[in-house]
């Protein structure tokens, strides 16, 4: 029991497969497979062969029936040509033995009339009937051209045979039937090659010199004006790729795209009106069709300017717009050359664009000026603007700031013109100039002190970053502003203007467009306004110093009519001296003049403008105040003989302040001489006699020296003073017509107005503190 559960559990060894006969079994079944996969890539190969073989054949098949194909089109031309040159032998042959026949005719005329007419009939009959074969031999001549496609062939055909036709000369009412069906039949064949060249004409990619053939060919058959609409329209589309290749790219150089766009545009006009001329030759119907096309194209030219330029406010704008005028004249004057005069068109239509660019970063310009406030550390101004400013340097750099700022803006803007833009547009820029140099004006007024007289001015902020509260500041001020109008404008004007003419041509005669007659009365006028300009300053200035010396704090006015009523005939001291505010005036002057030679040094000239413009402040003040005058001509006020002298003396002494500080001025002269004469008929008119109670005039002006050598103390030298110029019309002012001098055409503002309840915020100095 026990042996028979164990074989259960473990197999008899004699069911196990030895290792040899394992080894043959597999070995036979993998032989099998590599015989079966053999055999199967055999059979593979050879239907590989096959198909190699079947495309080969077939190949040499292919090829043998193209080269059949090109032997049959040769064989077939040779077939043309041979029954083209039976025809002309047939031809040859008729025409021949039409003659021959004609000649036996006459040899045997007498001999044989009758014969001769009949067969004279029946050639006469035959020969037509020739002619009609032989057109018909031309139109299928022409036929087989044109399904050839050999279109200058068959261009060359038909202008042979109307030449030699009589039938397509004349008009078709005075032909046949026979005729006409001929003449209808030749005109569709020319319609039909016309419809060729057209075709040819009218593709996208034909080259210059395929199109040239068509056009010539539709010349020759008559169809001038078509070729040349043709050539004006592959010059056009061909234009329009180039454009729309070029557009995309216009942002990557917004400054110089309108000189490229400009290169493109006026190259495609130059090359059309050479190949139209050329081709067409010089008749006047397709010149004025180039000049028709060209200024399409010109506009279309300044349209693409615009959508493409910068914003017109940015300083690319206005570079881009400069480069634009430039390249696009520059062009139209070598098309001069070809007959086609486009300038005038080019500027009408740039006119608006750069007159709007100018416009715009003028404006930026204004407020980048007036906003005073705002500096930039990053300005890079010419060292020519920097020096001649930095003279007026105080301890607050804010006012030179605004100076440099007011400089480098100009400067920016006018580096961007070109030659061509400034002889232009150059006017524009001119007075857009002065109108910026207006606005600084009032900007520095409003940093002056005392009211404007433009108070609503609001494009400037409320808070200037600079004040000029004394004399020095006020001064510094005032010979910046002058420095700016009188030699830095002028000076970067005259060195652009000097640029621009260097550039330009010689010419061989002059014109009225010439530089050298038109601009410089315009730059001298642009001058002149900058110094009118200036003169507003100078005499708010004048007007604000001569008031705080008038008014008191209080708002009493120092110089009444009251100091020549007080006093009399036994008070009169024998060395009299001017009235105490003219003494004051004089220390105020002297003490000005002492200020200016420091803050203005090497400025004489302004100086002088300046302090003659103070006196003749004053004077004018005194003759325009009504309530001064007023007191004089009251019955119930007390005057007397003695406040006429002093009055006199006064205005002698205000004009010898003039003439012994070098500064004389005509005006003070002319307005002291009309306070005199108006004093002397108010006195009158009271009852005082002016040629009994006064000195001589001698006294008057000796009086006067003395006194300015009394207030200047002891070592003073009045002996500079000139006694044959006092009081006469020899005291002359800085010459008005030197071109370089400040503008001294008097102002006609009057100053008597100015009373202390216009004055919002009076700041007065005391002269006797």
């Amino acid at each position: 029991m026990e042996s028979s559960e164990e074989d259960e559990e473990f197999p008899s060894i004699e069911t196990i497969t030895p290792q040899p006969k394992v080894n043959s079994l597999f070995q036979s079944h993998t032989e099998k497979g590599i015989r079966q996969l053999c055999c199967e890539l055999l059979d593979l190969k050879d239907a590989v062969e096959n198909l190699c073989g079947n495309t080969q054949t077939k190949y040499l098949a292919f090829l043998r029936i193209s080269e059949e194909v090109a032997e049959t089109k040769h064989e077939l031309s040779e077939l043309q040509k041979h029954i083209s040159s039976q025809g002309i032998l047939v031809q040859d042959l008729m025409i021949g033995v039409c003659s021959q026949l004609d000649e036996w005719n006459k040899c045997n005329r007498r001999e044989h009339e009758g014969e001769k007419k009949q067969e004279s009939s029946e050639d006469r009959d035959s020969v037509p009937n020739e002619t009609e074969d032989s057109k018909m031999m031309v139109l299928e001549t022409i036929d087989i051209l044109l399904a050839e496609h050999r279109v200058e062939e068959a261009v060359e055909a038909i202008i042979a045979e109307e030449k030699n036709s009589s039938e397509l000369k004349g008009s078709s009412e005075a032909l046949s039937a026979e005729a006409n069906s001929y003449r209808s039949m030749f005109l569709e064949r020319k319609a039909m090659v016309e419809e060729q060249l057209v075709e040819i004409a009218k593709q996208p990619l034909i080259s210059m010199v395929e199109l040239k053939k068509a056009l010539l060919g539709l010349i020759k058959i008559g169809k001038g004006s078509p070729a040349h609409q043709y050539l004006l329209k592959w010059y056009g589309s061909r234009l329009q790729k180039s454009i729309e290749v070029f557009l995309p790219s216009c942002s990557l150089w917004p400054r110089t795209f309108a000189a490229t766009l400009a290169k493109l545009m006026f190259s495609a006009i130059l090359t059309t009106t050479r190949e139209s001329g050329l081709i067409f030759g010089d008749n006047p119907v397709y010149t004025n069709r180039v000049v028709q096309w060209a200024e399409w194209e010109i506009e279309y030219f300044v349209r693409l300017v615009k959508e493409n330029a910068p914003s017109s406010e940015t300083i690319s704008a206005l570079h881009a717009a400069g480069i634009c005028v430039q390249a696009s004249l520059s062009y139209c004057s070598m098309l001069e050359s070809q007959g086609l005069k486009l300038s005038k068109l080019l500027l009408v239509l740039l006119r608006p664009y750069i007159e709007e660019v100018l416009e715009l970063n003028f404006r930026r310009a204004r407020r980048t000026v007036l906003d005073l406030e705002e500096g930039d550390d990053n300005l890079s101004v010419a060292p020519r603007f920097v020096s001649p400013l930095s003279a007026f340097a105080t301890s607050d750099n804010a006012l030179i700031d605004s100076g440099l700022k007011f400089m480098y803006i100009i400067d920016e803007i006018l580096e961007q013109l070109t030659p061509l833009a400034i002889f232009h547009f150059g006017g524009n820029v001119l007075s857009r100039i002065s109108q910026l140099f207006d606005k600084y004006v009032d900007a520095l007024i409003k940093a002056l002190p005392g009211p404007s007289d433009d108070d609503n001015l609001t494009e400037l902020k409320e808070v200037l970053p600079f004040r000029a509260e004394t004399d020095s500041e006020q001064l510094a001020l005032l010979g910046m502003a002058y420095t700016i109008a009188d030699e830095l404008l002028p000076d970067a004007i005259w060195s652009l203007w000097n640029t621009h003419n260097e550039t330009q041509e010689p010419r061989s005669e002059p014109s009225e467009s010439t530089p050298t007659q038109a601009k410089p009365a315009e730059l001298k006028e642009w001058k002149r306004h900058l110094h009118h300009s200036f003169d507003k300053l100078r005499d708010h200035f004048c007007r604000q110093y001569v008031l705080s010396f008038i008014y008191s704090r209080e708002g009493k006015t120092r110089l009444n009519a009251q100091i020549y009523l007080s006093g009399n005939r036994e008070d009169w001291d024998p060395d009299p001296l001017p009235s105490l505010p003219f003494q004051a005036l004089f220390a105020k002057l002297q003490q000005f003049m002492t200020v200016a030679g420091d803050v203005l040094l090497g400025k004489e000239k302004i100086q002088k403008n300046l302090l003659a413009r103070l006196t003749e402040t004053v004077v004018m003040w005194l003759s325009d105040e009504q309530e001064f005058w007023g007191v004089f001509e009251d019955e119930s006020s007390a005057i007397q003989a003695m406040g006429l002298q002093q009055l006199i003396l006064d205005m002698h002494f205000t004009v010898e302040i003039a003439r012994y500080a070098g500064y004389p001025s005509r005006h003070v002269h002319q307005i002291a001489s009309a306070i005199i004469a108006r004093a002397i008929r108010t006195f009158s008119a009271r009852g005082i006699d002016p040629q009994s109670s006064l000195p001589a005039d001698e006294w008057f002006v000796e009086t006067a020296k003395s006194a300015i050598h009394i207030l200047l103390g002891p070592g003073s030298d009045t002996s500079e003073i000139d006694e044959g110029h006092i009081m006469h019309d020899e005291i002359l002012s800085d010459s008005e017509d030197s071109a370089s001098s400040l503008s001294t055409e008097e102002s006609v503002e009057s100053f008597a107005s100015a009373s202390m309840g216009e004055l919002e915020s009076p700041m007065f100095t005391d002269p006797e503190n």
